[in-house]
């Protein structure tokens, strides 16, 4: 992919109007649209910040990379995917926030991270503010720590227990209830299991 598609592609992802990223970096829109047909390749300086920033992507990627996976790849990142609340009622969000540096050991043991709000796990050390490491699997073992989607808008992060037709969403803060869905209620609302935490970093 040449960088123009890949800026072109971004945008429109983004649902940003060419007068969108025109205002936000600071340049004319025709300047956009020939950053976008190819005609103009070198993209002044002092714009890679603003435009990258718009576009939520790597500068490096517009200094001369092609494809921003392989720019992650070299560098050993993961997305990080929007926030998970600790606690309860925060509607998913799935917008891009950034990119978190992972060593090469942990590299697949995870898919994306998450940036959590709320305090209800602070019993297994995930804080406000901490960024868990998901992996993505539609099932977890009971007594795991999962991130949870109830009636597809709700993201949650419990330790998951099974016990015969009951499914419990605990909370490691004793200030928080646990949650419980019947087989039915798991089937019909339905509560989803996105992914497995495996590790979560901290930052004091």
């Amino acid at each position: 992919m040449q960088l123009n598609e890949y800026i072109r592609i971004k945008r429109k992802e983004l649902k940003l109007t060419i007068e969108d990223v025109a205002k936000f970096v600071g340049v004319s829109m025709p300047t956009v649209t020939r950053w976008e047909s190819g005609e103009i390749k070198n993209i002044k300086n002092d714009k890679i910040s603003k435009l990258a920033t718009v576009l939520e992507i790597d500068p490096l990627v517009l200094i001369g990379w092609d494809d921003e996976a392989e720019v992650q790849e070299s560098k050993k990142m993961k997305p990080i995917l929007g926030f998970v609340k600790a606690g309860y009622d925060l509607i998913a969000n799935e917008q891009l926030l950034g990119y978190e540096e992972v060593t090469t050991a942990e590299m697949n043991k995870g898919d994306f991270f998450l940036q959590v709000k709320g305090d209800s796990m602070i019993g297994s050390h995930i804080f406000d503010g901490s960024k868990v490491y998901v992996k993505s699997q539609p099932d977890v073992s009971s007594g795991d720590i999962a991130v949870v989607l109830i009636d597809g808008e709700e993201a949650t992060i419990k330790r998951v227990i099974k016990e015969k037709n009951l499914l419990i969403l605990e909370a490691t803060n004793p200030d928080y209830e646990n949650r419980y869905f019947t087989a039915q209620e798991v089937k019909e609302l339905p509560v989803t299991i996105i992914g497995r935490v495996v590790s979560c970093k901290n930052e004091f």
